[in-house]
């Protein structure tokens, strides 16, 4: 299938739980319809290193280091870290067609030629996934899971006051991980792209 035209690319924000699969269907995306891939953890680290955090790991995933979670309660006590953030995803936004993932923007964000993803899936399987990606142990994984969710419901509860996961009606899509493989979902999502672009 030919990419979306210049005319016709499509914008696209994925939400969802940690380690529920949105960077791997938003890279997906991105190479189907010739977008370029943003992701609000990525400008977050930015934003860490600008304070003078090395975000630097080569065995796992930065945001699971003692030195991220330093910054994690200095994200906490100062939350312009998470509003310069979306402030600079939604500038993009509005500057060019783009996939994203993002926990919050599918919230902040009222635009109907945005397609707006919500990834679910259990603990479980969650805690699986991190520990393939990161080579940790399952009961690890499921722990960092555990707490990511937890902090995360905590900190767009007291930055934007609505609770994460909880009012999915701004999504138009939800798609199951627990139920279809990463690569069947990617196939689905495509294909929802294409319809919603008219392909």
């Amino acid at each position: 299938m030919v990419a979306a035209t210049a005319a016709k690319k499509p914008s696209i924000v994925i939400s969802g739980w940690p380690a529920v699969g949105k960077t791997t269907i938003a890279g997906e995306l991105a190479k189907e319809f010739g977008l370029t891939m943003y992701n609000g953890g990525d400008i977050l680290k930015m934003l860490a290193r600008e304070k003078g955090y090395s975000t630097d790991t080569a065995k796992s995933d930065w945001w699971d280091t003692p030195e991220a979670k330093s910054f994690m309660q200095e994200r906490k006590r100062d939350l312009t870290f998470d509003k310069r953030v979306d402030k600079k995803l939604e500038e993009i936004l509005k500057r060019e067609s783009a996939v994203i993932t993002s926990y919050t923007l599918p919230w902040l964000i009222n635009d109907g030629s945005i397609t707006k993803f919500w990834l679910k899936g259990s603990t479980r399987s969650r805690a699986k996934r991190m520990a393939n990606r990161d080579g940790i142990a399952v009961e690890e994984a499921e722990k960092i899971v555990n707490l990511r969710d937890n902090e995360n419901i905590k900190i767009y509860k007291n930055l934007y006051n609505f609770t994460f996961g909880e009012d999915l009606s701004v999504f138009d899509y939800a798609l199951n991980t627990d139920l279809l493989s990463l690569d069947a979902l990617v196939e689905i999502a495509k294909l929802i792209v294409r319809r919603q672009v008219g392909e």
